[in-house]
């Protein structure tokens, strides 16, 4: 991995590529073993380098956004991990604006505010970013991503970019193609917005943020909410009514406030956190003949 680790170098910042990189540092819920090689990508010419790379010399290849929707397993990811920072916003004509994968959607909702364009309120306080808000079709509040997006433009395996309408991003709850087409690297969403009274969009962005601080644990790391809803029931319910709210195994620990979420309280580990998913899984199928599903992504090696 050295060689491959001074190839880069010589074409990227060295201060933007790691050796023995923790993931913990790159994911919101704090955990998570080394990545062999870790790189922050910051344009496409960049992204298609690491990537022709990585392909001669046999490498996986792992694509993460901010980190706030995964779970990194305690022996880490082999190969190059690559952290997508393509971060340009360029607002098109009538509302349009075309958002680059590796920006934030807090930053983005404040953008939006700051011009008087409504839309992304909902989006003030999730913690991903666009590229991960597409492939995992975000929400909040009853909105979603899939609710203002025009089209999605996304580099596939062979290097070639490809736009696509919103239908063709096939989004469902929490997951679009690109949840199934792991080889497809989202490079940039373009959202249509509307034009409104920036007070009125103040106080529904407040709101929103009131509401998050007052029902989810956000005092402790979290990947958001562990699990999926079901079509005809609400998970955290379930948990709740299974009596699991601050059940533990280890500094894992399933929320007191929310007990769809299971945080980090310290220095829990993958496997705290996996064992402590099948422990609620368990229950939940034993009291109510119910499979939840995972919310987040398990990646890396035990």
């Amino acid at each position: 991995m050295e060689n491959l680790y001074n190839e880069f170098i010589k074409k990227i910042d060295k201060t933007k590529v790691y050796l023995n990189e923790p993931m913990c540092k790159h994911t919101t819920l704090k955990i998570g073993g080394v990545a062999d090689i870790f790189i922050k990508v910051e344009n496409i010419e960049e992204l298609i380098f690491v990537i022709n790379k990585c392909i001669e010399r046999n490498v996986p290849i792992t694509v993460i956004g901010n980190g706030s929707n995964i779970l990194v397993k305690d022996g880490g990811i082999r190969g190059v991990v690559i952290k997508l920072q393509l971060n340009n916003i360029d607002f098109i004509e009538d509302n349009l604006v075309n958002v680059q994968a590796g920006v934030l959607l807090s930053k983005m909702s404040n953008i939006a505010y700051e011009k008087g364009l409504s839309g992304l309120e909902f989006a003030c306080g999730i913690p991903g970013s666009i590229g991960g808000a597409v492939k995992m079709n975000a929400g909040a509040h009853g909105k979603e991503i899939k609710d203002i997006l025009i089209c999605t433009t996304y580099l596939d395996k062979n290097l070639e970019l490809h736009t696509i309408n919103n239908k063709e991003n096939e989004f469902d709850y929490r997951c679009s193609r690109f949840s199934y087409n792991k080889e497809d690297i989202i490079i940039s969403a373009t959202l249509k917005l509307k034009s409104d009274v920036k007070e009125k969009i103040k106080l529904e962005m407040d709101s929103n943020m009131k509401s998050r601080k007052e029902k989810q644990p956000i005092n402790f790391p979290s990947a958001g909410s562990t699990f999926k809803r079901g079509k005809n029931y609400i998970t955290a319910q379930l948990i709740d009514q299974c009596g699991l709210k601050g059940y533990n195994i280890g500094d894992a620990y399933v929320s007191e406030k929310h007990a769809g979420f299971i945080v980090n309280k310290g220095n829990a580990t993958a496997k705290d956190l996996l064992e402590l998913v099948e422990y609620v899984k368990k229950k939940v199928y034993e009291k109510f003949n119910i499979q939840i599903q995972l919310e987040i992504e398990v990646m890396g090696e035990d």
